[in-house]
């Protein structure tokens, strides 16, 4: 289970947990499938990659089934050899 986001600690300051992790299979696809689907669109474009701002996310999971190469996962379900794609995220989107 996913802690809250009033639970989770990094770098001795409490921050926004990411609820969901968009990994290795978008970089140089970026299909927007995901972007699509959100009903808050909280999916947005860096560089090489989406990334979803999870202060704006509801987590309601709409985009996992959506991405057509599937790259999107809670945090706990990241695949071990995309773990560095949470850093990433958490990067990507400022928190």
């Amino acid at each position: 289970m996913m802690a809250a986001w009033s639970d989770r600690v990094r770098g001795g300051h409490e921050e926004v947990a990411m609820p969901h992790i968009i990994t290795e299979p978008c970089i140089g696809t970026k299909d927007q499938a995901c972007v699509d689907v959100c009903p808050v669109e909280c999916i947005y474009e860096a560089d090489d990659q989406f990334y979803i701002h999870p202060e704006e996310c509801i987590d309601c999971g709409a985009c996992i089934p959506a991405c057509p190469v599937d790259a999107i996962y809670t945090e706990e379900d990241v695949p071990a050899e995309w773990t560095s794609y949470i850093q990433k995220n958490y990067d990507l989107a400022g928190v």
